[in-house]
């Protein structure tokens, strides 16, 4: 049987990180590492949690399996260091 879908159709809290939910972007953000001064304001922003920083505060990096591509780290970033390019399928 079935599960019973709950409240926006998210059948286990937090279960992002269990599925892969990033294959039905159609744009991505690529972040210049140059340009990024580590605020981390990204980090903290990104609703799917798919921004980490690098080691020895080097950046940050983007986990495309769980990006769904929303651009809220592009539209957030006080660096412009973003930027959102068309997903090539």
């Amino acid at each position: 049987m079935a599960e019973k879908l709950t409240d926006g159709a998210v059948v286990k809290p937090a279960s992002t990180h269990v599925n892969k939910t990033g294959a039905w972007r159609s744009m991505r953000p690529v972040v210049d590492l140059e340009k990024c001064v580590k605020c981390y304001i990204c980090i903290d922003l990104c609703p799917e949690g798919a921004i980490s920083a690098l080691p020895e505060k080097k950046g940050v990096q983007v986990d495309y399996d769980y990006c769904k591509g929303c651009g809220i780290c592009s539209s957030a970033c006080p660096q412009t260091a973003y930027t959102m390019v068309r997903e090539e399928k």
